[in-house]
């Protein structure tokens, strides 16, 4: 079981995007795993485009991994979707990471348009199983109750041979989608006490389902923040994400020193996750690269002798 760690975006926090490519240029020559990109598509924040940064950091990188946590499938065309996870993938010489869910009912993305939430998760999954099989075969017939296609076909097809399907969400529905066609499984908001019997949940489902998702294919995201609860850009973040997910964010967020993430990292292995997103909070350029750099000199060494640990265990028990 490898533990691993990227850092993830989700408000886009520069100035512009000579900032932007200054800390994409850091964690691409640094420890850093994989970059991730949230997906909002309606804000008042400044939020960037999930698909097109993936498309952007295939040609401006060339060994990090880059992935969308996670990228709403209700809300876009499962064929287009593919074709584009297919093109970046083959550009980027098979580094794509794709992780796809339904999105909160509470986003404004269904407001605006009037569309209704209601149904996502089963429009959801339809695409995901397009998604799945454009990939793999040379021709996809599907009649489902939101989408239909006849004779489908996308080429060139993704470099990896089984690229990754991660599937994001924690209701019942979201667990038996994961059993039934993810390759892995991406928290929101829980706690690791929460995490443990989704884990066990979602790994009892798939054995219904006849297949298995791989030990360290579990992953969460947490928000992290050198510093303390009473700095306005917590404060800022804790309000918006108490608000987008009804949760409290003293319980999300790892606010404090780097003994504070890693504990909180900790916490969360041991409930069956080994991999993840962390997401720095930053005020401006500067300070947003300078959380950056902490993570990677102070936690990112941390992550490298839990893996050390963890391969010793194993071997003793060989």
């Amino acid at each position: 079981m490898t533990i691993n760690a990227g850092l993830g975006l989700s408000e886009f926090p520069f100035s512009g995007g000579r900032a932007f490519w200054q800390w994409v240029e850091l964690c691409e020559t640094s420890r850093v795993d994989s970059i991730w990109q949230s997906d909002r598509i309606v804000s008042r924040e400044p939020h960037l485009e999930c698909m097109s940064v993936m498309a952007a950091l295939a040609g401006a990188t060339r060994r990090i991994k880059f992935g969308m946590n996670v990228a709403s499938v209700a809300l876009r065309d499962p064929l287009l979707l593919a074709k584009q996870c297919a093109t970046i993938d083959v550009l980027s010489g098979g580094r794509l990471l794709p992780a796809f869910g339904v999105g909160s009912p509470r986003a404004a993305e269904w407001k605006v348009p009037g569309r209704e939430a209601k149904g996502a998760g089963a429009m959801a999954e339809e695409g995901m199983q397009i998604i799945s099989r454009l990939w793999k075969e040379e021709n996809v017939t599907f009649h489902g109750g939101h989408f239909h296609l006849e004779g489908a076909t996308i080429s060139p097809r993704p470099v990896q041979k089984e690229l990754p399907l991660w599937v994001g969400g924690s209701s019942e529905a979201a667990l038996r989608r994961t059993a039934r066609i993810g390759t892995g499984w991406q928290a929101g908001g829980e706690t690791p006490q929460e995490l443990g019997p989704i884990v066990a949940r979602i790994k009892a489902l798939t054995a219904e389902c006849g297949r298995s998702i791989d030990a360290d294919h579990y992953g969460a995201g947490i928000a992290f923040r050198f510093g303390n609860w009473e700095e306005d850009i917590v404060a800022r973040q804790a309000i918006a994400y108490q608000k987008r997910t009804a949760r409290d964010p003293q319980l999300a967020f790892a606010v404090g020193d780097a003994r504070v993430l890693v504990d909180r990292i900790r916490g969360y292995i041991d409930a069956g996750i080994c991999k993840f997103i962390l997401r720095p909070m930053g005020r401006d350029d500067a300070d947003f690269l300078d959380q950056s750099k902490r993570v990677i000199a102070e936690v990112m060494p941390e992550v490298a002798a839990m893996n050390a640990a963890a391969k010793a265990a194993a071997a003793a028990k060989a």
